[in-house]
């Protein structure tokens, strides 16, 4: 029998719409009709359809402006479906993007206490957990200094060093393993193998693909709002790098 479905989108679709600027006539504005054009839609996301069961671990990959931003969203129930269905079944700890959630002029310290309790940590859960949250993110000094001083790497290993120690039932975590060097990247894939004994279902989105393949279960690859792949995750990687090797191919015959 197969594990408990956690994640399940069916039939996803989130529009935007665009801002358009252009001239209006005085005789169009007397007469309304500068004002009854609606602007149009940009469907990020539209037909996609996927489920996620407990002990996965999914990878999301394709071309920026693909969507990938757009599902975590979506899963982290920040964005409400246009079309479609998403439920996701137990608590969701999010981490979209490099220092979120961070207010720049607070310290590092500061900041854990800030962060943590956005992603659900109580004050004496975060007390509980600060020294190990310190500890990972290997800041030092700077942990009481004010955020803006950090580097994007900094930021990320705060960030990251958060949301690993609450222990998540569901973990999403968007682009914020690509910054960092060689070694924290390193520890924090080896607490993410170790996260997933407790947790149901960790979604990763990432541009690299050998980190994918280390880490991944599973894989669904995003282009132009729909779906490309969904499957196991070697395959799916290796159908994207297929298809990005074709397209530059073309490139350089260009």
């Amino acid at each position: 029998m197969s594990n408990p479905v956690v994640i399940d989108v069916q039939d996803l679709g989130i529009f935007y719409r665009l801002q358009q600027r252009r001239r209006v006539g005085i005789k169009s504005l007397l007469v309304g009709g500068g004002l009854r054009r609606e602007a149009p839609l940009l469907w990020a996301l539209r037909g996609v359809s996927f489920q996620c069961h407990e002990g996965q671990i999914l990878g999301i990959i394709g071309s920026n402006g693909a969507g990938k931003s757009t599902l975590c969203l979506a899963l982290s129930k920040i964005l409400t479906p246009d079309e479609g269905k998403v439920k996701v079944r137990g608590e969701v700890s999010t981490l979209l993007s490099l220092g979120a959630g961070f207010n720049r002029d607070l310290s590092g310290r500061e900041n854990i206490y800030l962060n943590a309790a956005f992603l659900g940590l109580s004050r004496r859960g975060i007390e509980a957990k600060m020294d190990e949250i310190i500890e990972f993110s290997e800041l030092g000094e700077f942990i009481d200094q004010p955020i803006r001083f950090y580097s994007s790497g900094m930021k990320s290993r705060l960030g990251f060093s958060v949301a690993a120690a609450l222990d998540p039932e569901i973990l999403i975590l968007d682009e914020v393993l690509s910054v960092g060097d060689h070694a924290f990247q390193k520890k924090s894939r080896k607490r993410l193998q170790g996260m997933m004994d407790r947790s149901r279902v960790i979604v990763l989105v990432s541009h690299q693909v050998q980190f994918l393949r280390d880490l991944c279960t599973h894989c669904l690859w995003l282009e132009q709002g729909q779906l490309h792949g969904f499957g196991k995750a070697d395959e799916v990687l290796a159908a994207y790098v297929a298809a990005s090797e074709e397209v530059d191919a073309a490139d350089a015959g260009a």
